[in-house]
């Protein structure tokens, strides 16, 4: 299944129109997949934003067009005498910190309002924007697996938003003196969602039967728990339910320039703010999630 097959498999269990998910996974991978439903899409774009965790196995000896398992061998190097454990943890040592990558073809990154696996279908190749992503943590997990012309070795990372980990696995077996793909890849976690907390399809529509959600399934509150909070009054409620702006007194000095804060009032989120740009002491509306109405 693709992401957005699970997005409209949710519409339709839950006859709603209003679902989307909080980041691709592509169709040969699995784990976690946050699904916003209804209200709750108005926050997908800061979950999106979340870091994410994920387990990958590393294939040397084979590049393919894609850069994982699905596609068509490009460039093959037998691997005799595969590289021993101190070399590979120094080479995934290298790419601690922020890097560099470039989007593979056959990837959604838009590219004069075009995909680009829209362009790899028809065979052609485009320049791509370089973009910059953090690696937070990067470790090997596995011994490393000797094949008939390739060896492969599993990693475990913890990474920014917009992380191509296929195209990480590319970028190890150069170091490592092969062509390389990501033949596996499972993601363990997306912010604070974790694989323990993700529920299957036949759970929730067994639960659905019974009029139950299962476990997994979170409030908006929870979901944005990590946020910086204000709770305000009822009176103050009414004005942020109308998208009005907030001066800041002692209560706001934590907040940053470029931070987002929950707006609580009955132990509920109303509203996020963040702080004004050309206005100083002053806090404006991002996102108003109950209004007066």
């Amino acid at each position: 299944m693709t992401s957005n097959d699970c997005v409209q498999k949710v519409r339709k269990l839950f006859r709603t129109k209003k679902a989307g998910h909080t980041g691709t996974l592509d169709p040969d991978v699995s784990g976690v997949l946050p699904i916003c439903i209804g209200k709750a899409t108005k926050i997908s774009s800061y979950l999106m934003a979340e870091n994410k965790e994920y387990i990958a196995e590393v294939t040397l000896g084979a590049a393919t067009e894609t850069e994982d398992a699905s596609g068509s061998i490009i460039a093959e190097k037998e691997v005799k005498l595969p590289p021993s454990k101190e070399e590979i943890e120094r080479v995934l040592e290298s790419f601690r910190g922020e890097i560099e990558q470039i989007p593979p073809m056959y990837s959604a990154v838009k590219v004069n309002g075009k995909k680009l696996y829209e362009y790899a279908r028809e065979g052609k190749v485009v320049e791509r924007p370089k973009r910059r992503v953090v690696i937070h943590a990067i470790h090997l997990l596995s011994d490393i697996k000797q094949h008939d012309k390739t060896a492969s070795f599993s990693i475990q990372v913890s990474c920014s938003k917009g992380t191509y980990i296929r195209t990480l696995a590319v970028m190890i077996g150069e170091k490592l003196g092969y062509p390389a793909h990501m033949s596996e890849l499972v993601r363990i976690r997306s912010g604070r969602f974790h694989l323990h907390d993700c529920v299957t399809f036949s759970a929730v529509e067994q639960c659905l039967k019974t009029g139950d959600l299962p476990n997994g399934f979170l409030t908006i509150e929870e979901a944005l728990n990590q946020l910086p909070k204000i709770k305000i009054n009822d009176t103050l409620a009414k004005k942020v339910k109308n998208g009005a702006m907030l001066e800041m007194n002692e209560d706001f000095q934590h907040i940053g320039q470029n931070d987002v804060v929950a707006i609580w009032n009955n132990r509920e989120i109303i509203a996020i703010y963040k702080k004004h740009s050309e206005k100083n002491n002053v806090l404006k509306p991002v996102k108003v999630l109950k209004t007066n109405e």
